[in-house]
């Protein structure tokens, strides 16, 4: 008869075997799986559009699903329409105005140097200044990020054409994909499968509304701010601002800086400083204000893991790969409260009431034990 020790280290193996094949697949088809949870995202928009106008029209969700394409795209073409040319045409500028940038912030580098040695040891860079190091490695860093992408010619074209239709199917009928996954968890489980997607799709929908009515009011706050300020291609950097908005704490660093470096250049040293405090009180007020409004406690993610997954996604992914870290944090959080924690550690269960800690989830406050030291 074989031992139970025996059993168990052979279940182990097995266990870690079975982990390892599936990280291989997943480092495989990583592309793949990014596209697909790109898809997600945008499927969860469109079924909370479609879901708000079934409730208040009566359609069927194949024509209220229609409507919230349809609608949205008019809604993105019109805002488009309004300030797109303006954009463009100040980001040209912007980018136009850049070497001479680089040029004068390497001659501000130098005199620095030239005054404080301390300074000027700290600037030093082989292959040429501090500041020119900086924008080639940061160019160098989009450039193998992005060009890839960019040079898949049609079969990027396909890609795009496969998310958006992945995300009008997942839209037309999220029940029939989500009780296809539960079908496939073993019977004794797939209460946890079906409260796990549920939460899931609450905090993937939390996320994606709170995510662009904060982008939206940073890109708002921060052009009225430019302009009361008198700072050129405010337009330009409010849009930047908003759209960097979806990278936590780096986005926020890059779109205050930005603006106050091209300052610091043409208007000194007083206005570059009143450039970056707009920059910190619009994203205080963002923080503290407005992401409590509409987040509605839903989504909490500890900020020294959220700098982690962002980095980690670079890595994988490159700057695409920044669009997705929080978000699939999210859902790996809500995957870990409730498998890990909730049934593994079992510190959901009832029982004796020892001193409760009050716990916050995605849809509500619930007091969980903690066992005794």
């Amino acid at each position: 008869m074989a031992e139970p020790g025996g059993q168990r280290l052979g279940a182990t193996i097995v266990g870690l075997f079975a982990v390892a094949l599936v990280l291989f697949f997943a480092a495989r088809v990583a592309r793949i799986l990014f596209l697909l949870f790109i898809a997600v995202l945008l499927a969860v928009y469109l079924s909370a559009c479609t879901d708000w106008i079934g409730r208040r029209t009566h359609l069927s969700r194949g024509l209220a699903l229609a409507a919230a394409t349809v609608g949205s795209l008019l809604v993105a073409t019109g805002i488009g329409a309004l300030i797109l040319p303006a954009v463009i045409e100040q980001t040209q500028g912007l980018i136009a105005a850049v070497p001479g940038l680089v040029k004068s912030l390497g001659n501000l580098s130098t005199n620095l140097g030239n005054r404080y040695p301390v300074i000027q040891r700290a600037l030093a860079q082989e292959g040429g200044g501090f500041v020119e190091s900086l924008v080639r490695d940061a160019t160098t860093f989009v450039r193998g990020s992005l060009v890839p992408y960019l040079t898949l010619g049609g079969a990027l074209a396909v890609e795009l054409v496969s998310v958006l239709a992945m995300a009008l199917y997942l839209a037309r009928e999220p029940a029939e994909y989500l009780e296809g996954l539960i079908r496939l968890v073993p019977p004794p489980y797939r209460h946890i499968a079906r409260a796990t997607l549920t939460d899931l799709g609450n905090t993937m929908r939390a996320w994606v509304w709170a995510q662009l009515l904060a982008m939206s009011v940073l890109a708002l706050l921060t052009v009225v701010g430019l302009v009361i300020l008198r700072v050129p291609y405010a337009l330009a950097f409010g849009v930047f601002t908003g759209v960097v908005a979806i990278v936590p704490f780096f986005g926020t660093i890059v779109s205050t800086l930005l603006p106050a470096t091209f300052v610091l250049v043409n208007g000194g040293w007083v206005h570059a400083l009143l450039v970056a405090l707009l920059g910190l009180a619009v994203h205080l007020v963002e923080a503290n204000v407005v992401a409590p409004l509409i987040f509605e406690q839903r989504i909490k993610l500890p900020p020294v893991l959220t700098i982690l997954s962002v980095l980690i996604m670079a890595v994988l992914i490159g700057v695409l790969g920044l669009l997705i870290a929080v978000p699939l944090l999210a859902a790996l959080m809500v995957v870990i409260r409730h498998v890990l924690i909730g049934e593994v550690y079992n510190e959901h269960a009832g029982g004796r009431a020892p001193p409760a800690v009050l716990v916050q989830t995605s849809t509500e406050r619930r007091s969980v034990t903690v066992p005794d030291a």
